[in-house]
């Protein structure tokens, strides 16, 4: 966004030109049944986030492991043509001693990786534990800990829900945090 102003100043023209950039962040909690979603809005220069948008993309269980990625990558691709991020955050898988429950999350993490990169936006990635560690300065955190401070930053009555959104948005910020310092360092 570029805002130019023009003064008058005893006959001669000056031309301020004055660039705000905002932008906006996807952060995403990738699974079968549910993914989250969290679209915020921050700023360059100053680490000031708004909240967009979150929600969940849900899909049947009774549906085949095919059709719920379908309607996964579907969803997530409007999402995506309607908010036009300029970054999308992505949860990464961590180590569980569940097989099923790492194949369905690697699936869906899959599709939303796919999406993100037919649409050529900047995909940043981090884990379970660097999102806590962002978001409450310790990376073992509990879910409601992550919750209360997405609340706060945000200024909600209560925390959001369901679960899988709250985590979208704190990925968000966490990749706000990390896509701001890549924007100082190289002075886009």
């Amino acid at each position: 966004m570029v805002f130019i102003f023009i003064f008058n100043f005893t006959s001669s023209f000056y031309i301020l030109i004055f660039s705000l950039y905002l932008m906006l962040i996807l952060g995403i909690d990738p699974g079968t049944a549910t993914t989250g979603y969290g679209i915020i809005e921050s700023t360059k220069n100053k680490s000031e986030h708004r909240l967009a948008d979150f929600g969940v993309i849900s899909t049947d269980k009774k549906l085949k492991d095919a059709e719920r990625l379908e309607i996964l990558a579907n969803d997530l691709d409007q999402i995506i043509k309607k908010y036009r991020p300029d970054v999308i955050g992505i949860e990464k898988l961590f180590l569980t001693t569940n097989q099923k429950t790492v194949m369905t999350v690697s699936q869906a993490r899959g599709v939303a990786l796919l999406t993100a990169q037919q649409h050529k936006i900047p995909i940043l990635e981090f884990t379970p534990l660097q999102v806590k560690n962002f978001i409450c300065g310790y990376g073992k955190a509990e879910k409601k800990q992550v919750q209360y401070i997405v609340q706060k930053t945000f200024k909600l009555k209560t925390a959001p829900k369901p679960d899988d959104a709250a985590d979208a948005l704190a990925i968000a910020l966490c990749a706000a945090h990390h896509f701001n310092r890549i924007f100082k360092q190289n002075k886009i």
